[in-house]
């Protein structure tokens, strides 16, 4: 069964491949309607956007074989692209860097790659760009790519908070009624009650006075909480979740502390929130932020017979 699975896992790799080189148009006898092959516009955007590197730093990126790469410098140097110039540190290294010459022979080339794909993001939707873009993301980050190069300093943060935008709570019903199935062996009714909930955000949301925040980690929700309107001195928190892969990082407390900022910001005097006894993570956090319990009953809900309990903060 592994091995079936395995194998069809391998035609799906292939068959994307196949798709992808010609989305881009790999396969074209000149990359972005050049003279150069793929290769050779690879090489070229190294040398572009890195200051003075030696060929085996482009080789170490790029994955190529040392030889290959020497033919394709020998052939930019007769073209007038590049230019060499010895490595004080290291005499048998040549620091290479594009020539004014080479420098006006990749810029059209680069425009032209950043104009063919936003021909093709233009043929999504915003949404569905955002999809791409984060799958995209996805294999980067599991085939272990970005690992191998400088990160810009906001895409080294373990993960950021946001606003609700539509499609997120569809997101908020699906990862609750999955979790606490699967952790707290949770019926459908609890799916149903956060349905409930959600609908009764969404219909009667109130900007001033209510949030939704969204916790995302490498363009992938990983968390969310909100904020509601009980009363005009009392709010509500709700629907707090941190998908297993992303706890340990400080987002559940980092969701409350938002919460609880935004309360105060708009005036509220108190925080109440409902949770269950054995949600051992969640009233840490709620107890560390302030929260203390006001209130306990046993009740039958969710197929399980539980222990229901209301926290409260003054604010």
């Amino acid at each position: 069964m592994a091995a079936a699975a395995l194998d069809e896992r391998i035609a799906a790799v292939r068959e994307f491949n196949r798709f992808y080189t010609k989305q881009i148009g790999v396969l074209r006898d000149g990359l972005l309607h050049s003279p150069f092959s793929l290769t050779e516009v690879r090489v070229l955007y190294e040398l572009a956007h890195r200051e003075r590197p030696t060929a085996a730093e482009i080789a170490g990126e790029l994955g190529l074989d040392a030889g290959y790469l020497s033919r394709i410098l020998r052939d930019f140097t007769k073209r007038r692209l590049i230019d060499k110039k010895r490595s004080v540190s290291d005499g048998r290294q040549s620091l290479l860097a594009l020539t004014p010459r080479g420098l006006k022979t990749f810029a059209p080339l680069d425009s032209r790659a950043n104009q063919e794909i936003a021909e093709m993001l233009r043929g999504l939707f915003s949404a569905d760009q955002r999809r791409l873009v984060d799958a995209m993301r996805t294999i980067e980050t599991l085939l272990g790519a970005r690992a191998h190069r400088p990160q810009p300093e906001q895409d080294k943060l373990p993960y950021l908070l946001r606003p609700h935008r539509p499609g997120d709570m569809g997101w908020v019903v699906h990862r609750h009624g999955a979790l606490y199935a699967e952790e707290h062996r949770y019926d459908e009714q609890f799916e149903a009650l956060v349905a409930n909930i959600v609908a009764e955000f969404i219909q009667n949301f109130d900007a001033k006075h209510e949030r939704c925040w969204i916790a995302e980690r490498d363009g992938e929700i990983v968390g969310s909480v909100s904020l509601v309107k009980k009363s005009a001195t009392i709010a509500k928190l709700r629907l707090l979740l941190v998908e297993p892969k992303a706890r340990g990082l400080g987002i559940g407390r980092r969701l409350v502390d938002e919460c609880v900022s935004f309360a105060r910001q708009v005036g509220y005097r108190k925080i109440t929130l409902w949770t269950q006894s054995h949600l051992n993570s969640a009233r840490c956090i709620y107890k560390n932020a302030g929260f203390h319990l006001v209130h306990r009953k046993r009740h039958h809900s969710f197929g399980l017979d539980l222990v229901a309990e209301t926290w409260d903060l003054d604010l």
